[in-house]
């Protein structure tokens, strides 16, 4: 009886410490959770070119994409128009480059979703911009259409996958074409190598090497998708290469770098120059409420020189089926 007492001020005294343990905890996560989202800005697009119409889905509205603005790149849906005329289709581009140094071509009726785009806080004023500036997280599905990338040297830790609806490629680097047609998907690499698997129930993949191609088609029911690996054919080689040259193009007109954020939030220009835009949000990606900003830094008239050899005029289709 006399034990009771005793008891209930013990077990009193213990709630009361672990209540003011939890208050703590709870002011102290809050700011771990502030500095990790303080030093993670959010991972951007920076729109290099677009030619005929092309929209871009934020999330919270679909606009026009426009040229030298800078969206956030998680989460965002880009598509390239399909013009009414077959004649027009070599008119419909967009090039785009990421803030991890990727430049992109979108071809004519190109749709691309973003699902994880997200990198490591990386050094200001870095020197060697062929390099990853930190360890990104890539990963895309292209609904259907073409895309062309040029990337930068990726850094150890980084991944980069690009799904279709008949297989993924795990992009090594460093230039390559993904065509997603309704049938199948062809793989063209032109420099370095990617990891190829043709869909969920493939769990050892293959390599594609430069100069290779990969087509992927869908298997029979019940059976993984096929894969067959070829050497280019010399009659699409011309086409892939203009659209990977206008990646890198992109790619060489802007390097990122990391900066405090405006009082306004307004556009990441170098100097404020141009119609340049930037918005950062609170995504859970880190970035809303980081206190700086991952901007792009123009490094190239936005216009190409008149002595740039590529012409979209060239960029046809790489054909409407595998091989063709």
């Amino acid at each position: 009886m006399h034990l009771t007492p005793a008891f209930s001020a013990k077990s009193s005294h213990s709630a009361r410490t672990a209540a003011v343990a939890l208050a703590v905890f709870g002011l102290c996560v809050p700011s771990v959770w502030a500095q990790a989202k303080k030093k993670n800005p959010a991972s951007k697009v920076y729109v290099s070119d677009v030619s005929g119409e092309a929209v871009i889905d934020t999330g919270e509205a679909i606009e026009d994409l426009s040229k030298r603005a800078v969206y956030l790149a998680q989460g965002a849906v880009i598509e390239t128009k399909r013009p009414e005329r077959e004649n027009d289709r070599s008119r419909y581009f967009s090039t785009l480059v990421y803030s991890n140094g990727t430049g992109a071509f979108f071809d004519a009726d190109t749709r691309v979703e973003v699902k994880r785009f997200q990198q490591e806080p990386f050094t200001p004023n870095r020197t060697d911009v062929e390099v990853e500036p930190s360890i990104s997280q890539t990963q895309a599905f292209i609904v259907r259409g073409t895309v062309g990338l040029c990337t930068s040297k990726l850094v150890a830790g980084s991944n980069m996958n690009y799904q279709t609806a008949h297989g993924s490629v795990q992009v090594r680097g460093r230039k390559v074409v993904i065509e997603a047609g309704p049938d199948f998907t062809k793989v063209s690499m032109l420099e370095g190598e990617s990891s190829i698997r043709a869909g969920a129930m493939d769990m050892g993949g293959q390599t594609v090497k430069a100069g290779e191609q990969a087509i992927i088609r869908r298997g029979a029911p019940g059976q993984p998708n096929e894969i067959r690996i070829q050497r280019i054919p010399q009659g699409e080689s011309p086409q892939l290469d203009d659209k990977v040259a206008m990646a890198c193009m992109a790619k060489k007109t802007v390097y990122f770098d990391v900066r405090e954020k405006s009082p306004t939030g307004e556009g990441a220009g170098e100097g404020g120059d141009g119609p340049v835009t930037a918005f950062d949000g609170a995504d859970g990606a880190g970035g809303g409420t980081s206190s700086t900003e991952i901007v792009p830094i123009e490094t190239v008239p936005s216009d190409l020189p008149t002595q740039f050899t590529v012409s979209p005029a060239t960029i046809g289709s790489t054909g409407r089926g595998p091989g063709g």
